[in-house]
Order: C-alpha cells, then sequence, then structure tokens
C-alpha cells in the first residue's frame, strides 16, 4: 500500500511527533536537550514556522506549530533533524540513523483542538511516569505558559490570549486546564490522528479543508467536537 502523503498546509496548526529509531533514546546528556532546542528556534526564525508548544522525551518528541509557508514545516524538521543527528552521532561516536523513519504530522482545528493538543503535549511526561506534576519537567513548553520562564523557541497562539486579560490571568488559566487534564478518548485522538495523518477536526472544518487540498484530508466523517474536560490525566 502507498504511504499517505503528509498533509501540511500553511496558517494551519500541525501536531507533530518525531520518534527515535526502534524506541531507542535520542538524548544522551543535558547538552543534547539545549543543542535539540537551538536547532529547533533556529530553523523555525529561518523556515517561518511558529512552535506553540513542545515537549523533549527520552526516546521521542512532540511540537505543536503553525508553518507559515508551503514548505516550511518539512523544510524545518529536515533541516533540525540532519544536523541534530549528526551532533548526536559526533558525539556518542555512532554512526548509522537516529529516527523512526519519517515524522509524523496532522492538521488540527483551532477552535476545537489547539489548547487540548497542548494539555495533551505538556503532559505527556505525567503520563509516563517521569513526574508527578507537568511544572516539575524541564523540557516542555509547560513552563513557558505557566510563568515559569520565558522560552525564545515558544510562539503563543492568538488563542492564548483568550484565556486571561492579563498574563497571570493567562498563566493561571493554562495551568489549571493543565491540572485538569484530557480525557482518554481526546487522548487517543490526538494520538491517531498525528500518527495517520488524518486531519482532526469538525464536519464543517473538514469539509472546508478539502476544498483546498487535492490529498483526501479524514478517514471518515469526524464526530462530535471534543473539548478541555474536568477529567484529570493520570
Amino acid at each position: 500500500m502507498a504511504r499517505l502523503p503528509r498533509l501540511t498546509l500553511p496558517d494551519y496548526p500541525h501536531h507533530i511527533i518525531q520518534r527515535g529509531n526502534n524506541h531507542q533514546a535520542i538524548f544522551a546528556s543535558v547538552a543534547d536537550y539545549q543543542m535539540l532546542l537551538e536547532l529547533l528556534a533556529e530553523n523555525a526564525k529561518k523556515f517561518e514556522v511558529a512552535i506553540h508548544a513542545y515537549v523533549l522525551m527520552s526516546n521521542h518528541f512532540h511540537l505543536l506549530a503553525t508553518p507559515h509557508t508551503s514548505n516550511g514545516l518539512p523544510q524545518m524538521m529536515q533541516a533540525v533533524g540532519r544536523r541534530y543527528v549528526r551532533h548526536f552521532n559526533d558525539t556518542q561516536k555512532r554512526s548509522g540513523t537516529l529516527w523512526e523513519g519519517r515524522y509524523k504530522s496532522t492538521l488540527i482545528q483551532t477552535e476545537r483542538y489547539l489548547l487540548a493538543c497542548m494539555v495533551y503535549i505538556d503532559l505527556n511526561p505525567v503520563r509516563a511516569g517521569l513526574v508527578a506534576q507537568a511544572r516539575d519537567y524541564p523540557w516542555s513548553s509547560y513552563g513557558n505558559y505557566a510563568g515559569l520562564r520565558c522560552e525564545k523557541l515558544v510562539s503563543p497562539h492568538s488563542l492564548i490570549w483568550e484565556l486571561g486579560n492579563t498574563p497571570f490571568a493567562r498563566e493561571a488559566a493554562y495551568a489549571e486546564l493543565v491540572q485538569t487534564g484530557i480525557n482518554p478518548a481526546q487522548q487517543a485522538e490526538l494520538t491517531d490522528s498525528t500518527l495517520t495523518g488524518w486531519a482532526l477536526g469538525g464536519p464543517g472544518f473538514l469539509a472546508d479543508l478539502q476544498k483546498i487540498t487535492q490529498r483526501r484530508a479524514s478517514k471518515s466523517t469526524a464526530g462530535r467536537p471534543i473539548s478541555v474536560q474536568n477529567t484529570s490525566e493520570k
């Protein structure tokens, strides 16, 4: 079966997953984490991609990003991937592939899924049992939105401004969203859509999306909208 081409369109948010080959670790030191963040910041700017959220896990990483050109996202991911592999192989005195094939991505509907996707990303370390709370994990964008630090890599989406009228109000509101968490159905939709490449959104959104792309946008008609709910993530 032919592999499904990635659906990448400018000015839409995309959820991206890049995994290590055969689940192997892609970081061996703090310097490795820092290097990947630096490469992402450099190439996001170069290729006009706004990175709204991220998390670096031991053997994979997630991004939530909006490209502003048709080729910006694949160009950024290619540049980052190649340079990071060269860095990792040099420092670890190894050779060969590091990534599990090409990165996975999907386009998501902003109003329904952007905040839920951010929460999903920031809760990855909690779900993995690495930390008890998202604030305790140093390699995610949570700290930027909770007011713990300011990161040059992170470009907040305009939807963030709707969380409050002041920085403090927005930080508190976002921290509450993460504390509340997302339910298993949301988690499954966000994971499955990214791994399969089908766009994630309501029926109207998917129908409108199909009008501007020749690639099929969805496998089937979308169901009811899923939003952040008062269900704790474990």
